[in-house]
């Protein structure tokens, strides 16, 4: 099988989640731990650092990524979903995984792996630890998939465990409230290892204080060591930030490249994570600003408030929850444009009207459906949204909605792209 035969073989074995959602997902441990034992436990010949949370985890692992490579560390990154090629989600150093290991794996592992009728994130999690074995990384960032406590990266043993903010995401899987989700993100806490929560969220931080007891696990709120209100943006070309090191000002600005006021929350838990791992590893000051300076260079991050365009202003963004689209909001509230042309198009397993019932009535919607089997009918969309008092158009495909957008946009007006990662993926 040559590369694109190999990846629709795995994602057609039990088909993906990113891709039909619900019937893809297995709450099971037993099968990635078997196929770990077939492949020698490669998980376990690497140091780790383990992210969960509903938003923030994709921007929290790369920029720790990030900075372990500025440390001349060689650093594996594993995460999802992708938005182009599988090979994204698997990274040394910022360079995808060869499509010859995807082909060689599968081919080596093929028999086996129909015989235990796995799904595609546990294939896709069992290559990536062998692949960060075999290539003897240093450390590998590992972002859990789905939840924590039953997510096929909870084998691992980390040097640090991370949980990001926390909303109401998942909830047929996770839980209908706040607590039952925080509960299963909490599974990533490993006895007497430390462990940073982004955000104190009073109705849950129980929840984590509680698994981190039972462990002897030191924890740390980073929101409540680096204030998150001293971090401020100067500009929409770049942010600078001002770095602590127990608690104290290190006086040098960063220019961090990932643009959105929500950055700040995601910015206190990068810099209280790598305050708890800086001795540890012997990083530097400069390091560490080096890394948040060139984490899109180092890792190809992409779709988080991402600039497309400056006239009209274009601008996509992968929030796809009731708390990203939160901080989106805020943010474009915050701005200063004559209109918003909002390019909307979500999957059909989301708190949908919870997401509608945020976005602002001021801006004109175009209504479109990512083109994956999750994608919500544009149609259904329009209608949910009309309910919700927005109003707008609905169109036949992603493209179709954006060419209207940037059609109708003047120089002054701002074009926002999102709802979902496959919106988003469709056009950057």
């Amino acid at each position: 099988m040559n590369y694109a035969d190999t990846t629709n073989w795995m994602f057609n074995q039990l088909p993906m989640y990113q891709l039909v959602g619900a019937q893809a997902y297995k709450a099971d441990l037993h099968n990635t731990i078997e196929l770990l034992n077939i492949l020698d436990n490669p998980q376990n010949k690497f140091k780790t650092i383990h992210v969960a949370g509903t938003n923030g985890k994709g921007t929290t692992s790369h920029t720790l990524a990030s900075i372990f490579q500025e440390h001349g560390f060689k650093t594996g990154l594993y995460t999802s979903p992708h938005l182009h090629d599988y090979r994204e989600r698997i990274r040394i150093n910022g360079m995808m995984i060869p499509e010859q290991n995807v082909i060689d794996f599968v081919a080596e592992h093929k028999e086996q792996m129909e015989k235990m009728q796995l799904s595609f994130f546990e294939m896709a999690t069992g290559m990536a630890f062998d692949y960060f074995a075999k290539e003897k990384v240093d450390i590998a960032v590992i972002e859990v998939g789905m939840g924590g406590r039953l997510d096929c990266t909870n084998v691992i043993r980390p040097e640090l465990s991370i949980i990001t903010q926390i909303s109401m995401d998942h909830m047929h899987f996770l839980g209908d409230t706040l607590e039952k989700i925080a509960t299963e993100k909490a599974g990533i806490i490993k006895p007497c290892t430390p462990v940073v929560i982004g955000e104190t969220q009073a109705e849950i931080k129980h929840v984590f204080i509680n698994k981190a007891n039972d462990g002897n696990s030191p924890i740390y709120f980073a929101d409540q060591i680096f204030d998150c209100d001293k971090i401020h943006i100067d500009s929409l070309d770049y942010q600078e930030f001002d770095i602590w090191k127990n608690s104290e000002l290190l006086m040098e600005a960063v220019k961090y490249p990932l643009l959105g006021h929500y950055q700040k929350k995601n910015m206190a838990t990068i810099i209280c994570a790598i305050d708890l791992l800086r001795d540890k590893f012997g990083i530097s000051n400069d390091e560490i600003i080096s890394g948040l300076e060139n984490v899109i260079r180092n890792t190809n991050l992409m779709g988080r408030w991402q600039i497309l365009n400056k006239t009209p202003l274009v601008i996509a963004d992968t929030g796809h929850n009731t708390g990203g689209i939160k901080e989106i909001v805020a943010q474009l509230n915050d701005m200063s444009f004559n209109k918003l042309h909002f390019v909307l198009g979500c999957v059909n397993d989301k708190d949908i009207d919870g997401i509608l019932g945020l976005l602002p009535h001021y801006a004109e919607y175009y209504f479109c459906k990512a083109d994956i089997p999750r994608g919500l009918d544009a149609n259904i969309l329009a209608e949910k949204a009309f309910k919700a008092g927005l109003r707008g158009s609905v169109y036949e495909s992603v493209h179709h909605a954006y060419k209207s957008a940037l059609n109708n946009a003047r120089f002054d007006d701002v074009v926002f792209i999102g709802g979902s990662n496959f919106t988003v993926a469709e056009i950057i």
